[in-house]
C-alpha cells in the first residue's frame, strides 16, 4: 500500500517555516500513524538532518514516538474506559484475534490470562482444545468457558466494573502460585519506548505478575489501534513480548521495528 498517496509537495510546501513545517508534520503522522525519516524528507524538500531535529522536537512534546528510520504518532490515555465502550470498538477484529490467538493453544498448555475484551475473545475459540488449566483475572471467564475441557481457576480479588476484572493484593497473590506455559495478556498500549501499558494501577500490577510467572511465551493480543497509546501504568518493556497478534488494521511500516526486538507479529485474518 502506498501511504505518500494523497501527500503531494505543494508549492508553497518547500518555503514552510520551521514551525509550520512542523505542522504539517504533525498532521501527517497523525493520519498515516506512521511515517518515515526519508518520506518526510522528499515530501517537504528538507534534508534528513532537518527531519530528525523536528521529530526530536515533537517527540519531547508527547506528539511522536520516534523508531528507527521515522516515528510512530504517540496517543496518551488519561483514563479508563468503561468496558462497554472497549468491547463496542472493534468487534470484528477482536473476534479474529481471539480466533488466531486461540491457535496458538496446545492441548495441555496451563495459560495465564489476564482481563479485557480482546482476551474473552480468546475463551470463545479454544473448543477442541483438550486437559487446559486456565488460570485469568477475567471476571467474564466463567461464562464463556462452560462446555469447554479445562479447569479454570479464577483468582479472586476485588471486582472492578468499569473492565469486568479482578484485581488487588488477593489477584497477585493468586498468581504468584502458580506457573503458566503460555499468557494471553490484553493491553490497553503499545509503545516502543515506554512498553505494555494500562491506566489502571492495579489492572498494571496485575497484568505484570501474568508475565513474571509465565515460563513460556508471552502472547499480547492487541488490535491495531493501541499501536502507539501509552497509558498511566507500565505492565512490562515492549522486549518481553514474543508474540503480538493484531488484526488487518496492523501497520506493516511498523513490522520491522518489532521483528527487531524479537517479536513475531501474528496478523488475524477474518
Amino acid at each position: 500500500m502506498n501511504r505518500d498517496k494523497g501527500l503531494k509537495l505543494s508549492n508553497s510546501e518547500s518555503s514552510l517555516i520551521p514551525v509550520e513545517r512542523r505542522n504539517r508534520i504533525h498532521e501527517i503522522i497523525r493520519n498515516q500513524g506512521i511515517v518515515r525519516v526519508a518520506q518526510l524528507s522528499k515530501l517537504l524538500d528538507v534534508t534528513e538532518i532537518t527531519i530528525r531535529r523536528d521529530l526530536e522536537l515533537l517527540e519531547k512534546q508527547n506528539i511522536l514516538e520516534r523508531t528507527h528510520g521515522g516515528a510512530i504518532h504517540s496517543h496518551h490515555m488519561r483514563r479508563e474506559p468503561l468496558y462497554s465502550d472497549k468491547h463496542a470498538l472493534h468487534q470484528d477484529e477482536k473476534r479474529a484475534i481471539g480466533a488466531a490467538a486461540a491457535a496458538l493453544v496446545k492441548d495441555g498448555d496451563t495459560l495465564l490470562v489476564n482481563s479485557g475484551s480482546t482476551t474473552l475473545q480468546i475463551f470463545r475459540h479454544l473448543s477442541g482444545r483438550n486437559n487446559l488449566r486456565v488460570i485469568t483475572s477475567s471476571a467474564g471467564a466463567f461464562l464463556e468457558t462452560q462446555g469447554l475441557d479445562l479447569e479454570l481457576i479464577l483468582t479472586g480479588g476485588i471486582y472492578r466494573e468499569p473492565s469486568h476484572s479482578l484485581v488487588g493484593p488477593l489477584t497477585t497473590l493468586s498468581l504468584q502460585q502458580v506457573n503458566g506455559r503460555k499468557c494471553f495478556i490484553g493491553v490497553d498500549g503499545i509503545s516502543r519506548k515506554y512498553g505494555l501499558t494500562n491506566p489502571l494501577m492495579l489492572g498494571a500490577e496485575t497484568a505484570r505478575t501474568v508475565v513474571e510467572q509465565t515460563h513460556g511465551q508471552v502472547i499480547v493480543v492487541a488490535d491495531h489501534s493501541k499501536l502507539g497509546v501509552v497509558a498511566n501504568y507500565m505492565i512490562a518493556p515492549i522486549e518481553k513480548i514474543d508474540i503480538l497478534v493484531t488484526d488487518s488494521g496492523f501497520n506493516e511500516s511498523y513490522r520491522k521495528e518489532l521483528e527487531e526486538l524479537g517479536i513475531e507479529i501474528v496478523v488475524a485474518s477474518g
